[in-house]
Parts: C-alpha cells; structure tokens; sequence
C-alpha cells in the first residue's frame, strides 16, 4: 500500500476516534498501520503535509471543541473531558491559544472560530468555502419529483438533465439567463416524507417572462455557505457532496435556512480539469 493511502486511512482513524468513538488516539495502532515505527511514521506526516501529527491532531480536537460549544448545550468541562484534555482549565488555555477568545466567549453568535478541515491525502480535493450573502433572484426552469427509495434519485437526475439537454430545454435555459456570471442552477426543493419523494429542478436566473411549461421559484434574500468544486461533471460535484455529508454538515454550527439546497455550473467546459462548479447551502443569519 503507498504512503498516501496509509496516511489517509490513519487520518480516518483519528477522526472516527475523535468524532464517533469518542476514545484515546492509540500510537501503537498508527505505528501498525504505518507499518513503520511511530516516531518515523510522524517524521514521515511532518515532510509530506508541512505540520506534525500532534499538532494536526490537537488542532482538529479544537475545531471540532468549537462545533461542540456553537451547535450543543455541552458543559465546557464536558467538552473537555471528551477531546482528552484533563481539567477544563488545560482545556481552556489550549482553545484560547488556538481560537483567540475563551470556549465561555464563543458562544456568543457573532463571535468566528478557527478550523482546521479534516485533511485529505489521498488525491482527494481540497475545498474553499465562504459566506456570502446574496439578494433575493427569481429562477426559471423545469422540475421533476424523483423518488429516494433505494437511492433512485441518483440515478434519475441525471437522466433528468440528460433529457433536457436531448429535448432542448438545456439550450433554453442558457438563452433565458441574465445572471451575472451566467450558469444553471440544479435546485433540490420539496421533499415530501409519506413518499419519500423530492422535487428537483434545473432552473437559471432571468428576468424574462416565464415560456408555457417552465416554472418560476424565486429565492429569498439569504446567507449561503458556498463551496466550490473544481473538476469535471458530475465526479467534481459528488465529491463536493460527498465533502459535505461526510465532514461539513456533521458539525457545522450553523442551522439550515428554510430554503432549497442549491448546485450551480458555471458557463464553461464541464470536461475541463478546472471546470467550476458550486454548492451552495443556505444558512440562517447570526444576529
């Protein structure tokens, strides 16, 4: 096995011991895994990644410390008990010096906290992510319901916009859009639990009167967590989602806005290496 799969499975280690299991990081495990001792296993993480494995381990301890006391009601001494540190005191002066204000401090909801993704090695994408608000934009497109049972939507989407693309729909949209940059717009809207069932559309901004037989949706004024996948379509955009379910939604510490998930693709060559495209995630506003 090559080094850079060994790294990114002891990387999964720590973070399901750190997130799931909640138990001490065992050196003597990372030490089979590396198949190597644990002293040249960390000498071996320094060189490659540019910071040593304590320090990546501490600072992904903090990070998630930080979801804790934004998004729970945990007792800080709690919090501290659970990464490991042994008195909230030690626990305290450590978030301090990584965060710059104390864990009391920072649930305050204005107040911004440091993070430290969790890294991956294996040619897995690194992702850019911000928040930006965005005013209120009207959208015009087509919509589907897929059902989620055994996953069919996965399977229908795509063969959604590959019929639009074969129908025509595809060129309309892009002669329909007055956005600024241009690009379409997948939108995940309702979904209905007694079938399980959810709405989906492919849809662009426009100013234009809405042609028989395309939808209109228009989208509040909102904050939006957006992040950008670079790659070609779709594999570039699973994995943002992939990103997403696995890492970021688990514990961010915002709360979801009453508004449609959104994917946007940029006017460009899907085939391209540096294709864009974007998730976008609508947040509820700290006040």
């Amino acid at each position: 096995m090559e080094w850079n799969q060994k790294l990114q499975n002891i990387i999964e280690y720590v973070e399901n011991h750190l997130q799931r299991e909640e138990e001490t990081i065992d050196n003597e495990e990372i030490s089979k895994m590396a198949g190597c001792s644990f002293d040249f296993f960390q000498k071996v993480f320094s060189y490659m990644n540019g910071i040593s494995f304590s320090e990546y381990v501490r600072s992904r301890k903090l990070t998630l410390a930080g979801y804790d006391l934004k998004s729970t009601n945990m007792k800080v001494v709690d919090i501290s008990y659970k990464y490991g540190y042994n008195s909230p005191t030690s626990f305290t002066k450590a978030f301090q010096q990584f965060h710059g204000i104390s864990p009391k401090d920072a649930r305050q909801e204005a107040i911004k906290l440091c993070v430290t993704p969790k890294m991956q090695i294996a040619g897995e994408q690194q992702y850019v992510w911000k928040l930006e608000r965005k005013k209120a934009f009207r959208l015009i497109g087509k919509s589907i319901r897929v059902s989620c049972i055994n996953n069919k939507h996965y399977e229908k989407i795509p063969e959604f916009w590959s019929e639009c693309q074969k129908n025509g729909t595809y060129s309309a949209l892009v002669s329909f859009d007055t956005g600024n940059p241009k690009g379409i717009f997948g939108l995940f809207g309702y979904y209905d639990k007694s079938t399980n069932e959810i709405e989906y559309s492919i849809m662009v901004i426009s100013d234009k009167d809405t042609p028989q037989g395309f939808t209109e949706m228009f989208i509040p004024n909102s904050v939006w967590a957006i992040f950008d996948c670079r790659g070609n379509i779709p594999q570039s955009i699973h994995k943002g989602w992939k990103y997403l379910n696995e890492e970021w939604l688990i514990k961010y510490p915002f709360k979801h806005a009453k508004c449609p998930e959104l994917e946007w693709y940029s006017d460009g060559n899907v085939y391209s290496e540096n294709y864009l495209s974007q998730i976008w995630i609508p947040i509820l506003e700290e006040e």
